[in-house]
């Protein structure tokens, strides 16, 4: 099973939040028990968006769209 640290590392060094990984998140996040150490990564990823060094891509196109 991938673990939410694994899929924000990932997003962490590409510097890009796929709305595929988006969906991938929030299932673990919905439906399974996870650590500490997936919390703490949740929230380094919750950073790199509001801070702008990953991209969301869900927020992409709604913007692309509506501007």
């Amino acid at each position: 099973m991938i673990l939410i640290r694994d899929l924000v590392k990932q997003t962490l060094m590409t510097g890009y939040l796929s709305r595929t990984t988006e969906e991938q998140l929030r299932y673990l996040l919905q439906c399974t028990h996870y650590g500490i150490e997936d919390v703490q990564a949740f929230y380094q990823l919750q950073r790199g968006v509001l801070t702008g060094s990953v991209t969301q891509e869900s927020r992409s196109a709604f913007y692309s769209t509506t501007c």
